[in-house]
């Protein structure tokens, strides 16, 4: 059999031309200029494949900060139970001073310890962002345009306790929750309660570093990577009759969250099948209080606390699999993660001043029909709100100016479209 090269062009179609070349079958398609492509630098998948211990993580995230000065920083948002750092690694250019209307992202993995592919898929995650920046044009964009936070792990303390091999949480679910065996995933305060009860609650200290990291920064887009399943799953997680399962909880942006859960699942080659784990989810994506209902979660938190739009990605049907696995879950994985981090810039974006040209906070941009939902200004006069290609009629409200003049906007795929507005004082005889 004669070996099969595959050449690419760029710039026609041409079906199935085949040129015999001295024994040897080259395939060209696509031509006009001749161009190969670049090869990605994985050099993660020349090591054995094993679980970074917390000082490795550090190590790593510690060399990649030094041997990437300009594109990515460590943070510490915390400390656990146990005493151990909550670390998060920054990638973008220029990290550490966000340029204006540069979009955040995260992802979070591992808030369940014993859950744990997602905390070596974002270890890998970033070492491939950061090794391919300036190599892969793809990835130079992404990086260039959004500012990236990973968190391989939300829950050191339990990932500590927990042990590889085991599909099944321990008995008495020990590593699912933290040092204090509190779960995580139930601990954020929940639209349902009180403010008597999130007062007298005593949240625990990996969840408040989370609530402190979600209040303070403007995140747009985020995720938190979970195992035991495979299925992306949106909010809400709760709902007003607190059914157990099997009835929807939409929130107002469902159709944006449908459209996010499946761009992960879409691209993920198991997950798409919607029959994983003696479970089926129809495109591999469910409402999280269809599959079942929780209170207190994060994605909900997200959602309701912040302008963050934040779904759940549960990655393998075993929690901790052997570490002979990884590699072929990155491969899984891979392309998923990155186009879900594209459509941080899907929607509109824009800047929010006075009359004088100076940015305002707080104020309230008001896409129709989705009123329930304001997104609110950052302190440089930002906003991002994520929308599906169409036609929508946004204004912007806020204590002590006039409501804006209602713009009607267009919205195209993979470029968000600019919408800027300026607010006129309210006068005196207005009651201010």
């Amino acid at each position: 059999m004669r070996d099969i090269y595959f050449i690419y062009l760029a710039n026609m179609g041409l079906n199935d031309f085949k040129l015999f070349l001295h024994g040897i079958t080259v395939l060209l398609c696509c031509t006009y200029v001749l161009s190969f492509t670049t090869p990605e630098k994985q050099n993660f998948l020349n090591e054995e494949p094993h679980y970074h211990s917390e000082q490795q993580l550090l190590d790593l995230f510690a060399r990649l900060a030094k041997t990437y000065p300009d594109l990515a920083r460590v943070h510490s948002l915390g400390t656990s139970v146990d005493g151990r750092d909550l670390t998060v690694i920054e990638i973008s250019r220029n990290v550490g001073r966000r340029e204006l209307l540069k979009p955040m992202f995260k992802y979070v993995a591992n808030m369940h310890g014993d859950e744990t592919i997602g905390r070596e898929m974002l270890i890998n995650l970033a070492q491939y962002l950061l090794d391919n920046y300036g190599i892969l044009p793809e990835i130079t964009e992404l990086v260039d345009r959004t500012d990236i936070y990973l968190m391989p792990s939300m829950n050191p303390d339990g990932f500590n306790r927990s042990k590889e091999g085991l599909c099944e949480s321990r008995d008495k679910y020990i590593g699912r929750g933290n040092a204090l065996n509190v779960d995580l995933n139930r601990d954020f305060p929940d639209r349902f309660e009180g403010a008597l009860i999130h007062r007298l609650k005593p949240n625990q200290p990996e969840t408040v570093a989370m609530i402190k990291f979600i209040s303070l920064n403007p995140f747009v887009l985020s995720a938190n990577l979970h195992g035991g399943a495979v299925v992306a799953s949106y909010p809400y997680d709760n709902s007003i009759n607190h059914n157990e399962c099997c009835v929807n909880s939409p929130t107002p942006d469902d159709v944006m969250f449908r459209q996010l859960a499946l761009t992960y699942a879409s691209n993920h080659p198991t997950m798409r099948t919607g029959h994983n784990c003696e479970e089926t989810f129809p495109s591999g994506i469910t409402n999280g209080a269809f599959w079942y209902e929780l209170n207190g979660g994060m994605q909900d938190f997200n959602y309701i606390h912040s302008n963050c739009f934040d779904i759940t990605l549960e990655l393998s049907c075993c929690k901790y699999p052997n570490a002979s696995e990884l590699h072929n879950e990155w491969f899984k994985n891979k392309r998923s993660l990155i186009e879900y981090m594209k459509m941080v810039h899907q929607g509109i974006k824009g800047i929010v001043t006075d009359n004088n040209g100076y940015p305002l906070q707080d104020m309230e941009v008001l896409v129709s029909n989705l009123e329930n939902k304001p997104i609110r200004t950052t302190a440089r006069g930002e906003y991002w709100r994520l929308l599906l290609p169409g036609e929508y009629d946004i204004q912007v409200t806020g204590f002590g100016y006039h409501p804006s003049v209602v713009q009607r906007v267009k919205v195209n795929g993979n470029q968000p479209t600019i919408l800027n507005f300026s607010m006129t004082p309210a006068t005196e005889e207005n009651g201010f």
